[in-house]
Formats: structure tokens, sequence, C-alpha cells
């Protein structure tokens, strides 16, 4: 992957950064002060970007890029790297997600260090030198023809099920509500009737998990789509097959190391085009509750360029 430099207004704009507090519970709050001083070292006027939830992070981020920004950076983990990917994918605003969350899944897959202060060595350093290297994204398409932009993993099968579950719960608060969420979908487990569509060719399958990614790892670093590369133009797309609660309870723990893709009941494809439908399941994209099935996912080749 050859580096590149960007020659227009991204040269000299200032560098925006958009900080999530709330990012890995707090633990590297204290760290944002150096962040941003190590950051000015790449020659540039730095701007924290002010939002107190998500939907203001995200437009934020587009009034910056569409502002003048020479770059975007991101301090926080995948659901911050979201917000900001739908301001610069498809510009030439160079992008630095410097991983400060529970799940920094896209930055540590495109090669960023994952303590966020080598993290932000990195970014200034390509600051300094005017370089960037250019990565894919993928694109998702809703029923009614809205767009969205995800950089690591589209999760479209028990885990988005879990998630939805748990967004809807008021108890308890913290981790455990997501682990009682686990449990209470366990008990309702039950495979999908999926239509998969690659590239035109159409596949009629039951499933548990389904997963398409862009690279490799969600979930702070569960290998689910161990295979996916972010510069190859292609999507990776992972399919558990009909499991009952035992088997995936075995299962689950193997997509860490990603060796869950040589069980007899996991199915991998790649293709450019994804279409994927089901009845009742909500998509997360980078951790983030996303677009209903049906959904056509796009892998767009060199859509952001990265500050490494």
């Amino acid at each position: 992957m050859l580096a590149v430099t960007v020659d227009d207004h991204s040269s000299t704009g200032p560098v925006a950064v958009l900080a999530n507090p709330t990012a890995g519970r707090g633990r590297h709050r204290d760290l944002l002060a150096a962040v941003l001083q190590r950051l000015a070292a790449g020659g540039r006027p730095v701007e924290l970007l002010t939002a107190h939830d998500p939907d203001e992070a995200e437009a934020a981020c587009r009034a910056a890029v569409a502002g003048g920004a020479g770059a975007l950076v991101t301090v926080g983990g995948d659901g911050t790297v979201h917000r900001a990917v739908q301001a610069v994918a498809g510009t030439a605003v160079p992008f630095g997600p410097i991983p400060a969350g529970t799940g920094n899944d896209f930055a540590v897959d495109t090669g960023f260090p994952a303590d966020p202060l080598a993290a932000a060595d990195v970014v200034a350093a390509a600051l300094r030198e005017g370089r960037s290297r250019p990565v894919d994204l993928a694109r998702m398409t809703g029923a009614d023809g809205g767009d969205r932009w995800y950089g690591a993993v589209l999760a479209a099968g028990f885990d988005a099920i879990v998630n939805e579950r748990a967004n809807r719960m008021r108890w308890p608060r913290g981790p455990r509500r997501y682990d009682l969420a686990i449990l209470v979908e366990l008990a309702r487990l039950r495979p999908r009737r999926y239509t998969l569509r690659l590239d035109g060719e159409a596949h009629e399958l039951d499933a548990v998990l389904v997963a398409v990614g862009n690279c490799r790892s969600y979930g702070g670093g569960m290998r689910i789509c161990p295979d996916a590369d972010p510069t190859d133009g292609l999507l990776d797309v992972v399919v558990g097959g009909r499991f009952d609660r035992r088997t995936l309870m075995r299962v689950k723990p193997r997509i860490y190391q990603g060796t869950h893709v040589t069980h007899p009941l996991v199915r991998s494809y790649r293709a450019r085009t994804v279409e994927l439908a089901a009845e009742g399941i909500t998509t997360y994209a980078d951790g983030e509750r996303s677009l209903d099935l049906p959904v056509r996912i796009t892998a767009v080749p060199a859509a952001v360029r990265l500050l490494r």
C-alpha cells in the first residue's frame, strides 16, 4: 500500500479532533491533553470539536470537513470512528483514529499502535511529512436509499440481536446489561432465514451468525472475519449456520483467534457487493446501531486516507 501526498486545503487546514470522554469507560480521559500536545507536534493548529452525543459528534465532523479542516482525528473507540468516517469518506481529508475505546478494531486492524500516545505520534509524523495511506471502507445502502459507511465489521446475526436487546433494556446499567441480554437471547436462539446475494449470485441459508467485514475484527479483538484485508477492494462474509446453544457457546471463544472459520457449520465468502436480507434484524456497524435489513453493502476502494 503506497503512501500518497494530497495537494489541496487538507495540506494546510487545521486538525479537527473529535474526542469521546466516555470511550473505554473513561479510562483514557486523562490522556486527552497529552494526545492533543503530541498532535500539535505535527505542525498544524489543533481544534477540539464540541459534541454532547453521537449525533452531535457526527454533525461536528461533517461541519469541520465542510469548513476546510486539513485533517480529522478521533480519540475514542470504533463508535467514535464510525461517526467520523461519515464525514471523511470519499473526500481528500485524511483521517487519524487514535484508539482509546473499549473496541479499537478499525485503528488496530489498519496498523495504528494500540497505545493512544504512540498512535498520536504516528499521526503527528504523518501530518509533518504530508503522508497518508488509502484504505477501503464499506458503504451500506438501506431499503429507503439512505447510505452509511463503516470501517470494521457489520454484524447482522446473534451479536446484532444481543446489542438490540441490550439497548432496549433499562436495567441493569453497565456491562451487566449486555451479559443479561446474551442470556435472554441465548434462551430464544434460533437460526434465521437469510437471503445473501454475492456479486449477484443468490444464496438462501439458515444462520445464527452473519458478519460482513472490511476489516477482520469487531467487539474488541474478535477476529470474526480473520482473512479480511481493508486494502483488497473486497468484503469478507462469514456465516455461522444452524448452531444450537451449546455449539454456539463452544464456537464463540474461537472467534478471538479466528479459528471458528474451520468449523463445519461456518462458511466464508468474498465479494465486492453483498446484498443481505432477513426479517426483523437491525444491523450493527462498528458496534453502532445501523440500518435494518435488507441492506446492500459495497466495498469502496481507497475511500479514506489514513494518517500513518
